[in-house]
């Protein structure tokens, strides 16, 4: 299971990386393997300012729909657009194509309440 050292994490299975001042979000490989084969995306909070925690969209698979969640808070300021026409781009490369948002961080220091990729670990076993 690929568990990047360089990015963050929450119990949610979603993803961060911080770029400038920017956070590009997604979900995890693990979660991505849990859900099964991804064929809809939806984000209908784009440029609306979310807390931690509050859902900011959904993932939808063939066996499933889940919840996608705020791993900081702050604004949606962009989806991956590649995503509406593949969206197995999540379960193909959930670390680099397969970003989901970009969000204009709040408070930057809410990025230390969220997992190092080592917890993340124990957390999935």
């Amino acid at each position: 299971m690929n568990i990047p050292k360089d990015l963050k994490y929450t119990k949610d299975h979603e993803w961060i990386r911080v770029e400038g001042g920017v956070a590009v979000v997604g979900i995890t490989e693990f979660a991505s393997k849990e859900l099964g084969d991804i064929v809809f995306v939806e984000v209908e909070t784009m440029d609306e300012r979310l807390a931690n925690e509050e859902s900011f969209g959904s993932i939808e698979a063939v066996k499933t729909v889940s919840e996608l969640f705020m791993p900081i808070g702050g604004k949606v300021s962009e989806f991956n657009e590649a995503l509406e026409d593949a969206p197995e781009l999540i379960n193909s490369d959930p670390y680099g194509e397969g970003w989901i948002i970009k969000v204009e961080m709040d408070n930057e220091g809410d990025l230390e309440n969220l997992l190092d990729a080592e917890a993340y670990a124990k957390l999935i076993g």
